[in-house]
């Protein structure tokens, strides 16, 4: 599971470098940010990693050189925490935490927002980050929700047929009650697309508010019990191993595949 280091498009490459997500790394070169021997990088340019590749005017090591594997961390993210590097506000953000790293840097797939905790992955893998986010993967996300409000079995129904929503029709690939009555309802949803406070609009939509949200499994990677909030773990290779099947980037073995 090295990275991509040989001759291949530019976003590829610097993306399976751990240099950024295939995302950021697209509008950086769109923005004129990079720049390969001297002159300004473009979008699909291919490289061979020996190249003097510069971001806003800083090197890049070459991109030939020994690099580590590609890590994955699994990060249990505490309510009250920022998904991004830098906050204004000063609010705490989930890298305050994270291990340091000489030669690449922590990519976050997908985002929590401020009062969501649980399961969060983070890679040194751009090419990984972007196959796990992007849409045509499908990749599912569980969530255990406590909601406020009736959630009647035409309300089960409504969210799982979908609810309009102002960026067009979403809904819950499966949703089940868990426990709980009146204002302390457990359920768990598991939705397959990454849209913006997705599980929280869908609730609201049907006049349920959510009180509590954590996500407790990303594709095939569940959040252990024993993990607790503000902890981190790398991922066993089981778990690696089932995370590039369902992103894409690898075949599944029959023989060996894990099983969850």
């Amino acid at each position: 599971m090295s990275p991509s280091t040989g001759t291949g498009r530019l976003q590829k490459v610097l993306a399976g470098a751990g240099v950024g997500s295939r995302r950021e790394i697209e509008q950086w070169i769109r923005l004129g940010r990079i720049t390969i021997n001297g002159n300004v990088a473009t979008l699909g340019q291919k490289v061979s990693g020996r190249e003097k590749i510069l971001i806003d005017g800083r090197q890049i090591p070459a991109l030939r050189k020994t690099r580590p594997s590609p890590r994955v961390l699994l990060y249990h993210k505490p309510s009250g925490e920022v998904c991004t590097r830098n906050d204004p506000e000063g609010r705490p953000t989930v890298f305050d935490r994270l291990p340091p790293l000489q030669g690449s840097r922590w990519i976050n797939v997908g985002r929590l927002d401020l009062a969501t905790s649980g399961l969060l992955l983070l890679t040194t893998d751009g090419e990984l980050a972007n196959a796990l986010m992007h849409p045509s993967r499908e990749i599912e996300r569980e969530y255990a929700v406590r909601v406020q409000g009736t959630v009647s079995d035409l309300t089960l129904q409504r969210v799982r047929e979908g609810i309009p929503l102002e960026d067009g029709v979403a809904k819950f690939d499966s949703v089940e009650p868990t426990g709980g009555d009146g204002s302390n309802q457990w359920l768990h949803v598991v939705v397959s697309e990454g849209r913006n406070r997705l599980v929280r609009r869908v609730w609201e939509a049907v006049e349920c508010r959510v009180s509590r949200l954590i996500r407790v499994r990303y594709g095939p990677v569940e959040l252990p019990r024993s993990l607790r909030p503000g902890h981190h773990r790398l991922l066993k290779d089981k778990e690696l191993d089932a995370l590039y099947v369902a992103a894409g980037l690898r075949e599944t073995e029959p023989d060996s595949a894990p099983r969850y």
